[in-house]
């Protein structure tokens, strides 16, 4: 029962740091990355009326912030759990690719970005995580 609640546990802090790092980034992006002028994207419309106007460096912190975020959730997830390391990981590649695929539902992203975000920043990172966490691990 121990490992079980460990387990769960750890999936759950993976879940809560990596959405911290993920929005963590996102919030600092603009004053690194300017939006066009005018653009204003706190909003989800103010997002969506922008889209038209990004280039492709716009695109840069928000990757980094899902593959970041989802790094550090399935490390994070990977060093604590007892057991099911590898799966436990996966789990939070998943659960941030279920989110990825509802953000672009929500905002539309260009395509090249969408396919890029979803093949390269959810499952293969958090398995890059596992990895990282078992070598430290070791």
């Amino acid at each position: 029962m121990k490992t079980i609640l460990l387990n769960i546990s750890a999936v759950i802090l993976g879940l809560v740091i990596g959405g911290f790092v993920n929005m963590s980034i996102i919030n600092i992006s603009g004053s690194i990355i300017p939006p066009p002028n005018g653009i204003d994207i706190t909003t989800e419309e103010g997002l969506k009326a922008a889209m038209e106007f990004f280039e492709p460096k716009h695109f840069l912190f928000p990757f980094l912030a899902h593959a970041i975020g989802t790094l550090v959730g399935a490390f994070i997830t990977a060093l604590i759990a007892k057991t099911y390391r590898k799966t436990l990981a996966l789990v939070i590649g998943l659960a941030y690719l279920i989110g990825g695929i509802m953000m672009i539902n929500l905002v539309p992203s260009p395509l090249w970005f969408s396919i890029t975000d979803l093949v390269l920043a959810y499952i293969p990172i958090a398995f890059l995580g596992y990895k990282i966490a078992i070598k430290l691990k070791k």
